[in-house]
């Protein structure tokens, strides 16, 4: 992505791109696929080896138009295996070259005799730099690569949980040595095409991949429908934060949130 090339190859960000979406377009919400890629993927497109942390981790983002409709993102991002071999040596190239950068700098970085760096390159230069290259590096015959991957879905109303829940459900069918009950084109076909937004007020049960989920609309004259569970505001913000957010709210203050 064209910053930070401090940073060892494995830790920088690289563009990232819609692969495919579905279905291709709807005429009263059109696919706006810039914005989803770059909400998709905030940071951009990250490589990590088997050493790395890979949990799946979710979130979620808004579009909101220029009339004030909105609709509402929810991804999960997960890593595969890169099999590739182009895109393997790709990364062991980077590494070389990192690693021949930081060699440059440790020498340059040394203001005595030719004498004097040879054996502080020897020792304690040297040392260091094997460090460096054992924590922070990629060897192709001996890491596996990995890529971020996502898979998000685009609904009219926050339903968060049971967004949530399909996508977990869809990535543990991809992931799985067991396949699940129907091809996987038919889970996405169902919940496109087959589940109805349910009317307000009323609940609505479908079947995701492996269980049931339930979603909920909130009735006329109820509140907007709010699924984020409230208990991660507390532990995210403390309780201190949010006594404090919400007496701006109530004085009408202006707040800024902001946020890795």
């Amino acid at each position: 992505a064209g910053e930070n090339f401090d940073q060892s190859p494995l830790r920088r960000t690289f563009k990232s791109k819609v692969l495919a979406h579905y279905p291709q377009n709807i005429e009263w919400n059109p696919f706006d696929q810039d914005a989803v890629n770059m909400l998709c993927m905030p940071k951009g497109l990250s490589f990590r080896t088997q050493a790395d942390n890979r949990e799946p981790q979710l979130h979620s983002f808004i579009i909101t138009r220029e009339d004030g409709s909105r609709t509402y993102g929810f991804v999960l991002t997960f890593y595969e295996e890169v099999t590739s071999k182009q895109i393997c040596t790709a990364m062991q190239t980077l590494y070389q070259m990192h690693n021949a950068e930081q060699y440059s700098s440790v020498c340059a970085s040394s203001s005595c005799s030719m004498d004097s760096l040879a054996s502080s390159i020897d020792e304690g230069d040297a040392t260091s730099l094997a460090k460096l290259q054992r924590y922070n590096s990629y060897d192709i015959s001996r890491d596996t690569l990995y890529v971020s991957k996502c898979i998000c879905l685009i609904t009219p109303l926050p339903f968060m949980q049971a967004c949530k829940k399909f996508l977990i459900q869809l990535y543990k069918a991809v992931t799985s040595q067991q396949p699940p009950p129907l091809p996987l084109e038919s889970y996405i076909h169902n919940i496109l095409y087959e589940v109805p937004l349910p009317p307000p007020g009323r609940s609505l049960k479908f079947y995701g991949v492996y269980e049931p989920i339930i979603c909920q609309r909130p009735g006329p004259s109820e509140l907007p429908l709010s699924d984020y569970p409230l208990r991660e505001v507390f532990e995210l913000l403390g309780l201190e934060n949010l006594v404090q957010v919400f007496t701006c709210v109530l004085l009408e203050m202006q707040i800024l949130l902001y946020s890795q």
